[in-house]
C-alpha cells in the first residue's frame, strides 16, 4: 500500500491490513494473481492530479476466487473463480495487491472454464479498452463477436502492448483484416498475436504499406500514441472512419488540422474506462469471457504477450518493470489457489 505519492520504491511498502468484510452488492474475493498496468502507476506518481494522497492498495486488475458475498448479490457464489477490474476505482482499499480485495459485484466476472488466474488478471483494463476501441465507430458494432467486423480494416498502432496484444485478438475474432504498426523489434509480437500484417512505423514508407494491405483505407484505427501517429493515421484513414484514443505515449501533443479532417469527416473517439459507463464495461467483460470461452485471448509467450511475474513483496518492483516500458503483461503472483 502507500499513503502518499512518489516513486514505487519510496512509497509502496508491505503491510498488514484487517480482512474486510463485503457490504450490501459486494463480494470479497481472494486475490490470485494482480495485473500491473500503466494506469496504476501513474496514479501512484500523481500524474493524473488529485487532492490529498489517501491510503491506497494499488493495480485495478486482478483474478481469484470469491469466499464472501455480501447481501443482494445475484450470480455470484463463494468459490466462483473471477476475474475483476477498476478494483480501486473511487475505492482506495481496494486494489489487488492484497490477499483480500472487497469490490462491488458488478466489477467481478465469471472466469470461464479452465481459464488460468494469470489470463484473468491480464485482461481487464487492456481487454476492455480494446473492446471499447473497436465498438465505437460510426454504424457499429457495439458488440463483439464472430462475424461483427466481417469486412472491416482495423489499424492496431502498438501492437506488441498489452492493449494492442488485446485489440489485435479481438479484432481478428470479430472477423477483422488485422494490420499492426510495431517498432521493427517488436514485429513478432504482433505477428504472434494474430495481425494479418505488420508494419514498422518507422518506415518512411509506412502510410503506402498499409494502403497496399487496405486500397480503400482503414476503418478503426486503435491508436496509443495519436500525438505522433495523427498524420500516418489520416494518410490510410478511409472516409468516416474512426480514430479510438486511448493513450498518448510519447507525450506529443494532437493537433487537428481542420482541412483534412473535414475531407475525410473522420471521427476522433477518446477512451478512457474509468468514465465510460458500466453498461459498456459490462457488455464488454461478456464479450470477452465469450472470446475467452473460444480460446481466441490467451496471452503468454506463445500468445505474443509474455508474461512478467513478480511476488507480492515486489509489487514496487513490478511497478518499476511497467514504468520502464517492459514488453509484455506484468504480474503480482499473491497465492497459489
Amino acid at each position: 500500500m502507500h499513503d502518499q505519492l512518489g516513486p514505487a520504491d519510496s512509497v509502496l511498502r508491505l503491510v498488514d491490513r484487517e480482512v474486510p468484510e463485503p457490504t450490501t452488492g459486494e463480494v470479497r474475493i481472494r486475490v490470485a494473481v494482480s495485473g500491473v498496468n500503466p494506469t496504476d502507476w501513474k496514479a501512484r506518481t500523481g500524474l493524473y492530479g488529485g487532492g490529498d494522497p489517501v491510503e491506497s492498495v494499488p493495480n485495478q486488475d486482478g483474478a481469484g476466487v470469491i469466499d464472501a458475498v455480501g447481501p443482494e448479490v445475484e450470480g455470484l457464489a463463494v468459490g466462483d473463480r473471477v476475474w475483476v477490474t477498476l478494483a480501486a476505482y473511487e475505492r482506495p482499499g481496494s486494489g489487488t495487491a492484497q490477499e483480500y480485495t472487497v469490490v462491488p459485484a458488478s466489477r467481478a466476472f465469471p472466469l470461464p472454464g479452465d481459464a488460468s488466474f494469470e489470463l484473468g488478471a491480464s485482461i481487464g483494463i487492456p481487454a476492455i479498452t480494446a473492446h471499447r476501441a473497436l465498438t465505437v465507430a460510426e454504424g457499429g458494432p457495439t458488440r463483439l463477436a464472430p462475424g461483427a467486423l466481417d469486412g472491416k480494416v482495423v489499424l492496431v498502432a502498438g501492437g506488441a502492448g498489452a492493449v494492442g496484444h488485446a485489440a489485435i485478438q479481438l479484432a481478428r475474432w470479430a472477423g477483422a483484416t488485422v494490420i499492426a504498426t510495431t517498432s521493427p523489434a517488436k514485429t513478432s509480437y504482433a505477428e504472434t498475436a494474430g495481425a494479418h500484417h505488420v508494419v514498422s512505423y518507422q518506415d518512411p514508407d509506412a502510410a503506402d504499406q498499409i494502403r497496399a494491405f487496405a486500397p480503400d483505407g482503414v476503418d478503426i484505427v486503435v491508436e496509443v500514441a495519436i500525438g505522433t501517429n495523427n498524420d500516418l493515421d489520416l494518410a490510410v484513414l478511409r472516409p468516416r472512419g474512426t480514430i479510438a484514443i486511448y493513450a498518448n505515449n510519447g507525450d506529443k501533443p494532437l493537433t487537428v488540422d481542420v482541412r483534412p479532417n473535414m475531407g475525410l469527416n473522420t471521427r476522433y473517439q477518446f477512451v478512457l474506462l474509468y468514465t465510460v459507463g458500466w453498461e459498456f464495461l459490462t457488455a464488454a467483460a461478456e464479450d470477452i469471457n465469450a472470446a475467452i470461452t473460444a480460446g481466441a485471448l490467451p496471452v503468454g509467450e506463445n500468445a505474443g504477450l509474455p508474461l512478467h511475474y513478480f511476488p507480492l513483496d515486489q509489487t514496487a518492483a513490478a511497478h518499476q518493470s511497467v514504468e520502464s516500458g517492459a514488453t509484455g503483461k506484468v504480474l503480482v503472483t499473491v497465492a497459489d489457489l
